[in-house]
Formats: C-alpha cells, structure tokens, sequence
C-alpha cells in the first residue's frame, strides 16, 4: 500500500481489551495524534460503567462490547480472551463495513490479535503492535517460577504468542527502552523496526489546577492512582497507613485510592482489618476531571509497585501523572521508574514498609523538600518527558508503513497559554515561581 500527501487518508484500527477508551490514556493520545495528522481512526475496546456501545469522540469511531465476567483460573482467563477475541472480530468486520482499514493497531495484553492481523492481511492490511506488557514476566510476577507441568505449558504458551505477534507485525512500538531490547532479543525483531514512545502525559493540559474543594490546615493527603490488580501493590499503601496512623500515630494522615481492578474489594476489607476506614477512602473509577482535582489537591504520591520482573521493566504511567501535578511521589526502587523519575522522588527498597513511612514522614515534615521535589517534578516531566515529541515518534511509525505523509504537528499548537481547565477551573500558574511553590506547600487556592 502506498499513500502520498493528497491521496485518501488512511484509516487505523486499534484495537484495546485491557480498558474502555478514552479512559486508556496513552491509547486516547494516540488516536488524538492520528487525527491531528488526517488520518481516520476507529478503536474496538470494551465498555466501562454506563457506555454506549458505539460513539463518535472528538474524531474517533469507538466500538464497544460488554466485557466477560471476571476471570478466576486459567479456563477462565482463556474464556475472557476468546470472548473479547470473537466481539473484537465481529466489531472488525462491522467497522470495515463503514470504512476500510489500512492497519491494525493491537495493544496487549493480551498477546492474541496478531491471528486477527493475519485474517485480515489478505485485504492488505498491515500490523502494527503497541507493546504495553510484558506477559511472560506478568506471569512470573504474579505465580513465581513455573513449577510442574501445567505451569510450564502456560508459560510456553504466554512465550509462543508474544513471539507470535512479534513475527506477524510490520512495525513494533515500545514503551521504553526495556521493552524495545525484550522485542529485539526476544522477539526477533530489527532495531530499526522497532520505535520507543513512552507513555508521557500532554503537559499543556494534564498540569495542576487551583483546588475547589477546602480541606483543613493540618491535613496531609496521600494519594495512589492506578490500577488494583494482584501486581500493582495497593495492599502495601494500606500497610503504610497503618504504620503511619496506627505505629506512628500520624493521625492527620489520610490516603485516596484512586482507580478499580481484581483487588479492589479485598483492599476495602483489609483497610477494614487494619483499622483505617476513617483514614483511607477508595474511589472506584474516576475520570479525568476527578482526577486533576484530586491530584492537585493532594500532598504526596505512592508509587507501591513492587520489584518483581515485570514492574521493574515498565514505566508507570501514575509516576509521570504526579509529576505532571508537582506532586512528590515516594517509589520503591524500580529500574524503570528512575529513568521516569530521576532525582525527583525518593526510592526505597521493595517491599520495606518501614522505610516507606519514613521517606513519606520525611515529606510531611520538611515542607521545602516537597516544594523542591514536585517543582523539580514538574520541570521535568514537562522538558523530558512530555508527549508531544512522543506523539511525533508514534505518527511516524504510521506514516513510514503506510506512506501517507500530511505536515502539521501530531499535537496541535496552543493559541496562548490557556488560564483555565475545559471546566473552567484555574490553572496554577507554572511561570510565578513564588506562587508556584505556595500553592506545592499548601495545595489550595490563595486565601
């Protein structure tokens, strides 16, 4: 297929079964880039809480299914996998049906749809993979090292299909320089074949607000953003609370637990367990709105993502989420997240509830730290880290299978520099470096 500048547009399909879009960040940026440049773009994803099963937002065609049941054991994981497979085909065709596809975008988890890709290259289609886990090292993360038959063939087959979708496509895109040398060591492919964008936020628009809702003076607020499945470490927020309230007697502490997943109810009875229900509040699913306003009211940011083979390899999305909001963050000491972080968090060893506490009671109790930390956060994640030259590496990859070249940026330009969120809410302004740092100290609008 050869497209120039002037010739029909080609359309993208991406397609997601991981989260609902445009809840999925990196993929709802993407999609905005694809447009931005005149492609036309459709994605086939699941449906969150209350969405239409079809939608056309800010240019992009989403197809929705209702997803599986939650999935307990391995009949139940290859359940949810054929039934999110066979809707995603039938939405395929229905999406083809409306306007031909020129390439396929597939982001794992899970590591399925390069058979797709393949029923679909003989209408000449091509493949693309958004590499956003590593499955392989997800498995041991979550179960150990394959012990017994049973666990050896599973882990065989996450290792087959990876390789799998790493043959069948045309170009692979990686999250970060880990997952570009798995993809070249592991899956075979060539260095030029393979185009690192990471998960950067969009700077201009994900950045502090002044905060509408009061809170009282003594108040610290922790918060944690993400997801809450078996690998993610929520529980170990929950055990520093405890050590922070309970042991330390920080009573003027209190934690927002911002996001859902597998573990959502058996964190809500642990917190009951420990004794933090008047301290700890869990939100469930929040929007992006909710998010800005939460963030930018809080003090501090919890990174509890375990050392553990495939969390040390991956760049966490809610590290750069604080830093967009100057929020200092404390981390446990992840490869990937020093190259997100550099010397704007403080890092302690996997898994030392103690020294955890410690780094966050650090925070509470030196207030210039935290102004220097989330300011040196924020500096950086918008001078290194920012998606706008991300966006650019991504279109490119489109642009290079497909031969369709429009100029223009892949993330528009501002007129100006807007004072107000699409809410109306104020922006704090980046440029008074004084004003910048009061509100870092106080997170709250100026009396």
């Amino acid at each position: 297929m050869t497209n120039t500048a002037g010739s029909r547009a080609p359309h993208v399909l991406i397609i997601v079964e991981n989260l609902p879009v445009p809840l999925d960040r990196r993929v709802w940026l993407e999609c905005q880039a694809l447009v931005a440049r005149g492609y036309h773009v459709s994605v086939i994803c699941p449906k969150g809480p209350g969405d239409p099963a079809r939608q056309h937002l800010d240019g992009v065609d989403i197809y929705k299914y209702a997803p599986p049941p939650e999935a307990n054991g391995l009949l139940g994981f290859a359940w949810e996998f054929a039934f999110c497979w066979i809707n995603t085909f039938f939405l395929s065709v229905k999406a083809w049906r409306r306007r031909r596809f020129d390439i396929i975008q597939a982001c794992n988890p899970p590591d399925t749809y390069w058979l797709l890709a393949l029923l679909w290259r003989v209408r000449g289609v091509r493949f693309v993979f958004d590499h956003h886990d590593l499955n392989p090292e997800l498995f041991v993360s979550r179960f150990g090292k394959p012990r017994g038959l049973a666990q050896r063939l599973e882990f065989r087959a996450l290792l087959w299909l990876e390789r799998r979708t790493f043959h069948t496509a045309d170009r692979v895109i990686s999250t970060n320089e880990s997952y570009k040398a798995i993809a070249i060591a592991r899956g075979g492919r060539r260095p030029g074949h393979v185009t690192v964008v990471r998960s950067g936020p969009d700077t201009r628009r994900m950045r502090p607000i002044l905060p509408a809702d009061p809170r009282p003076e003594d108040e610290i607020v922790l918060a944690y953003l993400g997801i809450m499945g078996p690998q993610d470490g929520v529980d170990q927020v929950l055990h520093v609370m405890h050590e922070l309230v309970h042991v330390r007697g920080r009573a003027n502490v209190t934690a927002t637990l911002l996001g859902f997943g597998d573990c959502l109810e058996d964190l809500k009875a642990l917190s009951t367990r420990l004794g933090l229900d008047d301290f700890v509040t869990f939100t469930g699913r929040v929007d992006r709105v909710a998010i800005a306003e939460y963030l930018s009211r809080a003090d501090i940011g919890l990174c509890p993502d375990l050392k553990t083979p495939l969390n040390d390899l991956s760049t966490m999305n809610k590290t750069m989420e604080y830093m967009a909001y100057a929020l200092p963050s404390v981390s446990f000491d992840l490869a990937e997240t020093r190259v997100s972080g550099g010397d704007s968090l403080l890092y302690v060893p996997s898994g030392d509830i103690v020294a955890f506490a410690e780094a966050v009671e650090r925070l509470i109790d030196d207030p210039a730290l935290r102004a220097e930390l989330g300011m040196a956060g924020r500096a950086r994640v918008a001078s290194e880290l920012d998606w706008r030259p991300q966006a650019e590496a991504y279109v490119g990859v489109f642009d290079e299978v497909s031969g369709f070249s429009r100029p223009g940026p892949a993330v528009p330009e501002d007129d100006g520099v807007a004072t107000t969120d699409p809410q109306g809410r104020r922006y704090v302004d980046l440029d008074d470096t004084e004003g910048f740092r009061r509100y870092v100290l106080e997170r709250r609008a100026p009396r």
